[in-house]
């Protein structure tokens, strides 16, 4: 896809996908336009917007740019945006150069888009006052004009059919422990990280920084449970997140993101960021990894063990390619590259991915 500055793309508040690349943006300094969203398409308004392609899978947010024939086309995968913007516009680029920490960060990534978002959607569709707050608000954003008759009806239509698609994030009653005492964990090990690292992978900030403050300005922000919880045991994790909201004005060094292009048995990630690693490689890992079977078994149900509790869903389909896009950077490494990566994550569970 090609750009032009302003980017457009379409967005609501609520999104945490959105949040994550209008802070992106913000800090890239790349120039944008957020066009009003209504339901997951561009608010119809003809005199005021015009008319956009439709994205084959419409999801929030969408990106609108050309192809190269010249023709609009509209997007939505936020990774690989991320890392085509890294191309188009190098400065300040958010992806590191080192391909070990790259990988890294990728992995971390994909585990804040794709699994902390399982904790998002659980509490907000799960405990009473999160399904208030959100039937109240989803509905305000997409049109604040409406009657409040209107606005009662559709956050009743609204919960109801996210409350539905619990089953497809893998929210339920067998699973229920299990995601919460992730999230806590996955909290305290950010904050502990935090005291001594201004974002995961330094200090200087990258796609995976972007990627878990998204879901963090649903969980630390917005839900009234998760928020507790966070203000209870993290309170660091809080103020982290409305700092990572708008990164415009800060200045980046040189040596910001650690290791440059030293090989892999050189590198020496902090005790704190290997404690969150190891966290997603007895959670995030199993999960992808019994998806993948599911998948390939063509079964109707995953099953499998997650810190020895039992997880039961249907089967993502996304996430399996997501599987296949870390493997896909992973065989991108040389050799020695590879060897290195996986004796650095040797017994943490991160390796198994690419066995």
């Amino acid at each position: 896809m090609q750009y032009k500055e302003p980017l457009e793309l379409m967005g609501v508040p609520g999104s945490p996908y959105t949040r994550k690349m209008l802070a992106l943006l913000r800090y890239r300094r790349i120039q944008y336009k957020l066009l009003p969203g209504l339901r997951g398409q561009l608010r119809s308004e003809p005199d005021r917007y015009r008319e956009r392609p439709q994205p084959k899978v419409p999801l929030l947010p969408t990106f609108y740019g050309t192809d190269e024939a010249g023709n609009e086309i509209a997007i939505c995968d936020s990774t690989p945006l991320i890392r085509e913007l890294d191309t188009e516009y190098p400065t300040r680029a958010v992806i590191p150069e080192n391909p070990l920490l790259a990988l890294i960060n990728s992995v971390i990534e994909d585990y804040a888009d794709e699994w902390l978002t399982k904790a998002m959607f659980h509490y907000r569709w799960t405990y009473p006052p999160d399904i208030k707050k959100a039937g109240q608000m989803l509905p305000r954003w997409a049109n604040i004009n409406s009657p409040e008759a209107t606005m009662r009806e559709r956050g009743r239509q609204i919960s109801e059919l996210q409350i539905s698609r619990l089953r497809y994030v893998g929210s339920n009653e067998i699973t229920k422990k299990t995601i919460e005492s992730s999230f806590l964990r996955f909290i305290k090990l950010l904050d502990a990280h935090l005291t001594s690292n201004t974002f995961l992978l330094g200090m200087r900030p990258a796609s995976c920084d972007f990627a878990v403050y998204g879901q963090l300005t649903c969980l630390a922000l917005f839900d009234p449970t998760p928020q507790s919880i966070i203000l209870e045991f993290a309170p660091r994790v809080y103020a982290w997140t409305e700092v990572m909201e708008d990164l415009s004005g800060f200045e980046i060094l040189d040596d910001d993101w650690p290791f440059g292009s030293r090989p892999a048995e050189e590198l020496e990630l902090p005790k704190t960021l290997l404690d969150i690693l190891l966290e997603i490689g007895k959670t995030y890992i199993p999960y992808l990894l019994a998806n993948e079977q599911a998948i390939k078994s063509n079964k109707d149900l995953l099953k499998t063990e997650i810190e020895g509790l039992e997880w039961v869903q249907k089967p993502f389909p996304y996430q399996f390619k997501c599987l296949q896009t870390l493997r896909d950077e992973f065989q991108q490494l040389s050799i020695e590259q590879r060897k290195g990566f996986k004796n650095i994550f040797l017994g943490i569970g991160i390796s198994e991915l690419f066995d």
